[in-house]
């Protein structure tokens, strides 16, 4: 232990005497690492949210998708729907998290302006953490919602814009209009379908009516959405496919996966690529840092024969000027990761690659990405100091203090 603390005192004060040579060699390591951490972060950000707004779309890994209609009659009436779907979920005891429902409607509601028809989607409360809609402002639905008098909806700014109102502050409300008027109350903003006014609606509430969004029956027929492991998904699909049928006599049932199947590997890919171009940049710093290595241990071959004749052995000597490139690239590396951590901190990237959509799951900087950099960085220090050191240990004593 006394011998390899030694060591490392040794090569510490290599680098201290020789401060200026030092900080031209690491340069180009310090920039290497810069590049690569940043480049890594960036590439993972940059896949997290290439996740996210697929699953926006189509939801987490695996989603499945389950609808129904009538051959005669169009949709399936919705209580033979809905008794169908409890009866499915209670079978198989799925959790809440993992079921979510989904219906299309076009609702009538009453703005300053006048009445106007909205398109409008009735979800379940776990609707929104399945495709990770995140609010803008205020909240999504929750449980509770289901027991209020007052339906509960998540909105977009153009609707806000026709209500005549700028934010949330002043809790504001809506009427939706039809044979039976209800006043519905307004939770949270989201960042959807810019253009036009669209909402979501609780699926159910205890002031609820059919009528009130507009007439009887949905635009579309529901869907249930089931959120199963991946490696289940094609068991799930058979088996709800039949059950439900079942339970819905006369029903054409379909169930299909809707989620992208091949977005783990695109992530996967993403991620390997973006390694691949920062090993690259690491190795072009490491070219520099071993083109001085070799020009600098030419340089004192005389001080290493002096230090060979008192008694230094070849292991000593090896480990000397390995340890000194280690060192010192390691210190470059830890100073390139804390400035590529400060550098993509303070990055607008929700901005830059989510268009403004605040991220359900916002990732820091990625650790790994600071882990693979201080790691890189005294993996070129050892190889880049290696060649050196050999050429160092095969110096004779007698030739080098003649030099």
């Amino acid at each position: 232990m006394t011998g390899l603390l030694g060591t490392f005192s040794e090569a510490w004060g290599e680098v201290r005497v020789h401060k200026a040579r030092v900080l031209l060699s690491l340069v180009g390591v310090f920039l290497a690492v810069l590049a690569m951490t940043t480049v890594t972060a960036l590439g993972q950000i940059a896949a997290q949210v290439q996740q996210e707004q697929a699953e926006a779309s189509g939801g987490r890994t695996a989603t499945i998708g389950v609808s129904a209609y009538d051959p005669m009659t169009g949709n399936v009436p919705r209580q033979e729907w809905d008794a169908g779907v409890e009866a499915l979920v209670t079978r198989y005891g799925l959790p809440e998290q993992a079921v979510a429902t989904l219906a299309q409607e076009s609702g009538l509601y009453r703005f300053p302006g006048g009445t106007q028809s909205v398109e409008t989607r009735r979800v379940s409360p776990s609707y929104g953490p399945l495709h990770r809609i995140q609010p803008v402002e205020g909240r999504w639905f929750r449980a509770g919602d289901r027991q209020s008098l007052s339906p509960a909806l998540v909105v977009n700014q153009d609707f806000l814009t026709l209500l005549g109102v700028t934010d949330l502050s002043t809790r504001p409300t809506v009427v939706i209009g039809g044979s039976q008027p209800v006043l519905a109350t307004i939770v949270g903003v989201v960042a959807w379908n810019e253009g036009w006014p669209s909402t979501y609606r609780i699926d159910s509430s205890a002031g609820d009516a059919v009528t009130a969004a507009g007439g009887p029956g949905f635009g579309a027929s529901p869907t249930l959405e089931l959120w199963v492991p991946s490696e289940q998904a094609d068991a799930v699909v058979a088996a709800v496919q039949t059950d439900l049928a079942r339970l819905l006599p006369g029903a054409e049932v379909q169930a299909y996966r809707q989620d992208p199947e091949n977005l783990e590997d695109t992530i996967a890919k993403l991620r390997l690529a973006v390694r691949a171009a920062g090993l690259v940049v690491l190795a072009l710093g490491g070219l520099g840092v071993l083109n001085i290595g070799l020009v600098t241990v030419r340089q004192r071959i005389r001080e290493i024969g002096v230090r060979r004749s008192f008694g230094a052995t070849s292991a000593r000597v090896f480990s000397a000027v390995v340890l000194e490139s280690v060192v010192a690239t390691a210190l470059a590396g830890l100073a390139a990761v804390a400035m590529s951590v400060a550098i993509v901190r303070n990055l607008p990237l929700e901005r830059w690659l989510a268009g403004g959509v605040p991220l359900v799951d916002a990732p820091g900087f990625p650790v790994s990405a600071a882990i693979e950099g201080l790691v890189a960085a005294t993996a070129v220090g050892a190889l880049a100091g290696l060649v050196p050191a050999l050429i160092a240990v095969r110096v004779k004593v007698i030739d080098a203090i003649r030099f």
